[in-house]
């Protein structure tokens, strides 16, 4: 696996710091999540599978002396705790890296280390708006239409967080040094948005919301309801995919790309009402078109092409939950889902992190007793 050897503490937090670690751990680096006592469980926290656990009441000398320690065998420390949250702990960075300089130490947070947004609170619709990049999402005389929360916490956030940290680790490799990474999802979302932004006098671009090329501004880029109530989705942008559209739904004739958006938005609802979303699928399967069915989740498991690329980890070793396999893929170092990983004993668990900073089972012992680490109910000591 590509991040074999890679060590990794997570300290469990938000979503993208999640995510990020998720990633990295797939592609095989070695991820220890540290969760704060008295919350240390999440039943939201859905990427925990393959990480080492340990939960730490950090409020405590010992517990924080366990993040020191282990900081100081580990390449990557990941936290999106709000800015000063670390330095109160006294585990910043100018401890963290003073004990270890090859470690990158990754900030995550909405709006960055500094600035006058810093200390406010926000969630991820919060920072598309205020990147800007939620101004182009929707449809036309419509609101702007948040993306749920992809394009922010996992996007901005969580994926730029685990690029950044790759760049880093690249960095030092000739450095020998590691470094903060400072990462906004403000920024991220922002960043992803660069064509957005930088196309802005393209004729693609440049009109209000809902009135461009690729926002559901033409009738030829958009999805359409079927007779059972599915849909379809239109992505005939060149005309050589649009005149094949147009010729397998026998109206080449009747419509063309210049025609007014009015009138082939309600010729392509029209026609698309009249056959099942299966019926145009096998219809246009065999076209060379850019038309194809918006699935559902369980439907997209199922189609052949997703079967044959193993698009999702098979349901039966997941729980019936649909979870993706990892991309991209690496052909000579593949990674691997988390999800197929072993489960581990958690009392073992702890001990196998902790004998890397060379404590005791004994030592162990004592700190749990002393609720310095917690074990859950029903772990065994």
């Amino acid at each position: 696996m590509a991040l074999k050897g890679i060590k990794v503490i997570e300290l469990v937090g938000l979503s993208p710091a999640t995510f990020c670690g998720m990633l990295l751990e797939e592609f095989g680096a070695t991820v220890t999540r540290i969760d704060r006592i008295p919350y240390p469980y999440n039943p939201e926290d859905v990427f925990k599978d393959g990480k080492r656990s340990i939960a730490l009441d950090l409020k405590k000398s010992e517990g924080r002396n366990i993040v020191i320690e282990l900081s100081k065998v580990s390449d990557v420390l990941i936290e999106n705790y709000r800015p000063g949250v670390m330095e109160k702990l006294g585990l910043g960075p100018d401890v963290l890296m003073k004990n270890n300089p090859k470690l990158t130490y990754v900030r995550l947070t909405g709006f960055g280390q500094s600035g006058t947004l810093t200390a406010r609170p926000g969630h991820d619709i919060n920072y598309a708006a205020i990147s800007g990049i939620l101004s182009f999402l929707g449809r036309k005389d419509e609101k702007p239409t948040p993306p749920v929360n992809l394009l922010t916490v996992f996007a901005g956030g969580g994926l730029m967080c685990a690029f950044g940290i790759l760049a880093t680790l690249l960095s030092r490799q000739k450095t020998g040094r590691g470094q903060i990474v400072d990462l906004a999802m403000v920024e991220g979302a922002a960043y992803l948005g660069s064509f957005l932004t930088r196309s802005q006098q393209l004729l693609r671009w440049g009109k209000a919301r809902g009135k461009n090329l690729l926002d559901t501004g033409t009738f030829y880029y958009d999805t359409y309801e079927t007779m059972d109530g599915k849909y379809m989705s239109v992505g005939c942008l060149e005309p050589q995919f649009f005149d094949t559209m147009v010729k397998t739904l026998g109206i080449e004739d009747q419509l063309s790309q210049h025609d007014d958006n009015i009138k082939g938005k309600k010729m392509l609802e029209d026609i698309f009402r009249t056959k099942t979303q299966k019926e145009w699928s096998l219809i246009f399967e065999s076209t060379d078109s850019c038309v194809f069915p918006v699935l559902d989740l369980m439907e997209a498991s199922e189609h052949p092409h997703n079967i044959q690329r193993q698009l999702y980890v098979d349901n039966k070793d997941t729980n019936n939950i649909f979870v993706p396999n990892p991309s991209p893929k690496l052909l000579s170092t593949p990674a691997e889902s988390s999800v197929l990983r072993p489960k581990k004993d958690e009392w073992h668990e702890i001990c196998e992190i902790l004998t890397e900073i060379d404590y005791s089972v004994e030592k162990i012992t004592e700190l749990v007793r002393s609720n310095v680490i917690l074990v859950q109910k029903g772990g065994k000591l």
